[in-house]
Formats: structure tokens, sequence, C-alpha cells
């Protein structure tokens, strides 16, 4: 058997290399391609690199195994690009470290491939592509994912176009100009919704160039990398009650709750923690959009109300109706574009969908601090939920709790 990516909108599904469903944007369906890993056994290597330790359970390597290339000539062409990343960066792709805090289990991006852990989507998605792909990348990022693009694509020697808000921050604005990226700002249209930088991206893409997002409505291949984080934390933990992850396109949590779920069905782990998806209150379309499918739900039951939201996806999933704003910068999308593999994650799992205020953040953002320095309110959504869960009552006392902390910001 081979991986495939399948559709979580109408089941088309390929044992290729594929970007988007070729049924997307023909209907109102949420198009979004899922990796599932053909292996039947969890990968006995103990190599550092997630790339050649999780190869087997990777969509990328399958379909480069399918397509004549050996196992050695994998591992050799990971080793070669990750060198060249660390000569970019100082570092290459190594296992995070996960830090214990009493009951609770915090996974440490802020070390990982430009501080965050958007590398592991994008170096994925690089690893699929073949020399006969265009050079030029294309991003819609002010933030971790665009350094970690800007990072992976000059070690790549390839040409990256960054599309940004006229918000961005000037200290990302100068990395990327020395990492060699084209940056073009993006003004949003009076009276239009959605993320003016996504749509300048779509565009570029239409043009020609590669979708090189973490958006996996565009670019699945993101979720095949992005899931090395979950399968580590599988490794470095036995097992978890509670596993909360923070949103905003939600390709980390997409990725990491569906490693799990492969983590359990290979019996690395023994049962499917309780997964919780955490939105900051200033931008929370998959909160919105989880409370619409819940209402379905009540009457109709979670399969039957998964299942229309996957054939209707305007109708659940909207563009945030105000400016998104939190000090939490790097979740606020103005959609969640992951949002149904999410969703069918966290209803499976008996799990939750919840906004923190921007109290909760800055506590949280403080508390992170005294264990993992420099991580900032993105970093530590994820805590701000899981204590916003524990005071509500959803989160018992003494309960086994896994965060990611994901970057620096």
């Amino acid at each position: 058997m081979t991986s495939q990516l399948v559709c979580g909108g109408c089941g088309w599904s390929t044992a290729g290399i594929a970007f988007r469903c070729p049924r997307a944007g023909t209907d109102g369906a949420d198009h979004v391609l899922i990796p599932v890993p053909a292996a039947t056994a969890w990968p006995d290597s103990r190599d550092p690199n997630p790339f050649i330790r999780y190869r087997t359970l990777l969509h990328a390597y399958s379909a480069w195994r399918t397509g004549g290339g050996s196992d050695a000539a994998w591992c050799d062409r990971v080793a070669a690009l990750d060198a060249r990343v660390a000569a970019v960066h100082g570092r290459g792709f190594l296992t995070t470290p996960v830090v214990a805090a009493g009951e609770l289990a915090v996974k440490d991006e802020t070390g990982a491939v430009a501080g965050s852990h958007k590398g592991r989507h994008l170096f994925g998605t690089l690893l699929a592509l073949d020399d006969t792909a265009t050079d030029e990348l294309a991003i819609a990022s002010c933030g971790n994912a665009a350094l970690a693009a800007a990072v992976v694509a000059r070690a790549a020697d390839r040409r990256l176009r960054v599309f940004v808000p006229t918000w961005a921050p000037a200290g990302v604005l100068s990395r990327l100009e020395e990492l060699g990226a084209s940056v073009e700002v993006c003004p949003r249209p009076p009276g239009e919704a959605g993320d003016p930088c996504v749509a300048r991206f779509r565009a570029a893409v239409a043009a020609g160039a590669v979708a090189f997002s973490c958006q996996g409505s565009d670019n699945a291949l993101a979720l095949d990398g992005g899931r090395t984080l979950g399968w580590e934390l599988a490794d470095q933990i036995d097992g978890a009650d509670h596993v909360v992850v923070q949103v905003g396109g939600g390709a980390l949590a997409s990725s990491t709750f569906r490693a799990l779920g492969e983590a359990v069905a290979l019996g690395r782990w023994a049962a499917l923690p309780r997964l919780h998806a955490v939105q900051a209150a200033g931008a929370a379309p998959l909160v919105r959009a989880w409370s619409a499918v819940a209402s379905v739900a009540s009457e109709r039951g979670w399969p039957e109300a998964l299942a229309i939201a996957a054939s209707d996806r305007a109708r659940f999933m909207r563009p945030w109706d105000t400016q998104p704003t939190s000090a939490a910068t790097g979740i606020l999308d103005d959609e969640t574009y992951d949002w149904a593999a999410i969703l069918r994650a966290v209803a499976h799992s008996g799990g939750s969908v919840v906004a923190v205020d921007e109290a909760t953040i800055s506590e949280a953002a403080e508390e992170g601090r005294r264990w993992v320095g420099g991580v900032g309110p993105t970093g530590t959504a994820g805590l701000a939920g899981a204590r916003a869960l524990q005071r509500e009552g959803t989160i018992a006392e003494g309960a086994r709790v896994a965060v990611v902390f994901s970057g620096r910001t």
C-alpha cells in the first residue's frame, strides 16, 4: 500500500503529489487534502532529524519510493538539504524538547528552524517538490511562517514572494530582505472581507508560483511535514489526558491532532486524549464555526453535522467580521483554513474549541517565560487555553495536559 492524499470534502484521492483537490472551487465543499499514511508500524528509527526518523509516515516519502527513489537516497537528500538550512540559519531540523512543569508537558518549538514550528510544514513541502517545479515560491505571512519560508527557500536557492499586511513588524521585514525574499505589502481594500495578503498570494499561485504556505487549503503538503511535531510528542511523553493547541490558520492543530491519531492507530499511545483548539477572542472564526456545527449536531448527531459542514463551507466558516486584534498576533487569521479537519478531530475526541481573552493570553505569556525564555503571546496561546479550560472545569485538577509553545512570538 502507498500513502494517499484524501480530500475531506469529496473523497478524491491520489498517491502522488498534489497541493489541492482538483474539485476545489467548483462547489461549496471544503476541499482540503489530508495525508493518510500506509504504514502499519510505528517507526523504530532514532535519527534526530524528524524527516528521516518518521519518513515512513510521510506522504512525500511514499511518493518518492513509488517514483523509484531509494530509502538511502531519501535520507541523503534530506541530510544535504538540511545542511544547507543549517548554513543559512545556524541549525537544521532536530527533535525539539519537551519541558515538564508538574502536570503540564510543553513541546517547545522556540529553538526550531527560524524560531517556530512553521519550518516543519515548509521543509516537508520542499521535499515533495522535484527539480521540474518552478523556482518561484509564494506565501502570505508576516511572522513565523514567512521567516521559516525565507530560510528554507534560501537554502534551496528558490525565489520567494512574501505577501504581508500593512502592519507587518519592521524586524520581520528586515530579516526577510536579508534572506533575499521579495516582500509585497497588501493594503486591506475598504469593505473587502477576508485577508488581502491571502488574495494576492492566491493570485500569484494562479499565475504559476508554488504555494509555499502553511494553509492546508492551498498546500496540503504543509500538513504532511507538520505532523512530525505530533509524532515527536508521541515519542517524548507517555500519553496525555488533554492536548491543547492554538489556532490561527489551523495547520498546527490539524497536523498535530492528525499525528496523535496516527500514534494511537499504530500503538504508540494507548488512547487518544481530548483535543482542544484555542483562539484569541479578537479573532475567533473557528469558535464561531464550532458553535454552528454543534447546533446542527444537537439535532442530527456529530457525524452528519460534520459531513454537512464539509459540504457547505461558507455556511460555517466565514472571514472574521472586524479587524482581528490580539497580543497573540500570529493567530490573527481572518479564517481558519484547516477548520473542518480540526473540528472532526475535536469532536471525535470529546474535546472543545475555546476563545480566550487578552488578560488570559497575557498571563499565559508571563507564565510560559518562566519555563522557556523568549517565548511570546502567540507561542503560549495554547497554555492560555489550557488555563481557561482548567478554570472552567473542563480540564480536571491533576489531569495530564500537553501544549505546544509554537514559537518565539
